[in-house]
């Protein structure tokens, strides 16, 4: 009973449920914020660079446009062209001839008089549009480089390039802004996970605790429901569960306290008739054949008990017999000229009134049984010069059995529990008549393994009426 909670024991923090949500909670909410703080970033700096490139690029192909309108391209006439495009404020606006001798230079150092080795005045010079950016530093640094073409040839190179300071902290507040959150939400998010967690484990370990509890025998355990989620669902199918398994070890117990009462009374009536012949040396014969004939009527009683708890367990476990098409009619018939003799002995008239063709799909003995059982109770309970009328008709794709008996009657506030096992209405008359309180719980369960409905009502005048219903077969054997 102990290897549960030593195994409960035993599991170390990652094998735990709670630790696991935990872990796949904060990698899920870890990879968002990574995501909320890379990827808004990430499209803002694109953006930017998008800008510069049309920006660069155009400004670059006016000033290039605008010297190859000069009739030389010298430094003087390119210091000229850039004061009147204004383009002073650039971090650096260089202009360079075909064979890239700088020409004209605004950085610091200035280039002018040596070669330009930079990547993107080479490119422009070979027809070119070059255009670079990158982020670095706090600042966006973008150059741009454009061929100064004149009559379809390449006459020079302009190079501009810039340091912009003022978008980039734009987009670092921004960032900073985004991680200050993020970890705000991080904190948020890990103690929501662990409350709910918490929370979720909790109700998990309590049910856990109650399967232990019902393990061990407990079957009035249960669990209080709250709230309307799949746990609330499954806290209430387990309730459900113990519920009838609560009913089901009632029912057992009654059942075997019930089977031993019933085997024991016959028993005991045999052993004390037994003890009486042995223990009178001188009995007579007449006393010794009345009290061998006792033990021969409670052997026999004995023995239809016995057929009648193992046909019950039978049911129990499930065995049916194999289904055929039968015409309850004339198995009703066949089934009344067995019981006639016992009819007759108690001075009741048997009558029967059964439509041919009333096939339903059963198994004969589990037919027999229903039929028997039900017309059997009808004699045994009923009044000396008494009836019973057995009636068999087809209504509405249903086969209708009626047995209505003109007996002592069966009072109101006993008719729920007539199909109960073992259950008598009169305790006393019915152990005189045989009766084990078996009989109405067979024809109960049969009825109900063949898809059909039984009732009990009052007689018309006086006594009981049965009526049981099946489903009806066409005369191929069909379900109507």
């Amino acid at each position: 009973m102990t290897a549960a909670p030593e195994a409960k024991k035993r599991r170390r923090l990652t094998q735990r449920v709670q630790f696991r949500l935990v872990l796949a909670f904060l990698a899920l909410i870890i990879a968002l914020l990574a995501l909320l703080n890379s990827y808004p970033v990430a499209a803002s700096r694109d953006i930017v660079f998008s800008e510069k490139e049309s920006s660069l690029l155009e400004q670059a192909g006016v000033l290039a446009a605008s010297l190859a309108a000069l009739d030389t391209l010298s430094g003087d006439g390119a210091a000229q062209v850039v004061q009147l495009l204004g383009l002073t404020g650039w971090e650096r606006v260089m202009v360079t001839d075909a064979a890239g001798l700088v020409l004209y230079d605004t950085g610091t150092p200035s280039a002018e008089g040596r070669y330009a080795l930079f990547a993107e005045t080479a490119r422009a010079l070979g027809s070119e549009r070059v255009f670079y950016s990158r982020f670095s530093g706090g600042a966006f640094r973008s150059s741009a480089a454009m061929p100064i073409a004149r009559d379809g040839a390449t006459i020079g190179s302009v190079y501009l390039s810039e340091v912009d300071s003022g978008q980039a902290e734009i987009i670092l507040a921004f960032r900073d802004r985004l991680f200050a959150v993020s970890v705000v939400a991080l904190a948020a998010a890990i103690a929501l996970t662990l409350v709910f967690t918490l929370r979720l484990t909790r109700r998990i370990t309590r049910l856990s605790e109650a399967v232990r509890t019902v393990r061990e025998g407990n079957y009035a355990q249960r669990v209080a429901v709250e709230g309307g989620d799949e746990l609330s669902e499954l806290y209430a199918d387990f309730n459900s569960m113990t519920e009838t398994l609560q009913k089901t070890e009632e029912q057992r117990r009654r059942f075997v306290s019930d089977a031993s009462h019933e085997l024991k009374t016959p028993l005991a009536s045999i052993r004390l008739l037994a003890d009486s012949i042995l223990g009178s040396e001188d009995i007579d014969p007449a006393t010794a054949r009345e009290f061998i004939q006792d033990i021969s009527d409670e052997t026999e009683r004995l023995q239809r008990t016995t057929e009648k708890l193992l046909d019950l367990s039978r049911r129990d476990d499930g065995a049916r017999g194999e289904r055929k098409a039968v015409d309850l009619g004339r198995a009703a018939e066949a089934t009344l000229r067995r019981l006639a003799p016992l009819a007759g002995k108690s001075g009741v008239d048997l009558r029967c009134d059964c439509a041919p063709g009333c096939l339903i799909s059963a198994p004969e003995d589990d037919v027999y049984q229903i039929v028997f059982n039900l017309a059997e109770n009808a004699v045994k309970y009923n009044v000396p010069g008494g009836s019973v009328d057995v009636s068999v008709r087809a209504e509405g794709g249903r086969v209708l059995l009626a047995v209505e008996d003109t007996g002592i009657g069966i009072p109101p506030e006993d008719l729920p529990n007539i199909f109960s096992r073992f259950y008598r209405v009169d305790k006393a008359r019915s152990r005189e008549r045989g009766g084990s309180g078996l009989g109405l719980s067979i024809v109960h369960d049969a009825v109900a393994a063949l898809g059909g409905e039984i009732r009990v009502e009052p007689g018309e005048e006086r006594g009981t009426r049965f009526t049981v219903s099946f489903p009806a077969l066409d005369g191929k054997g069909a379900a109507k």
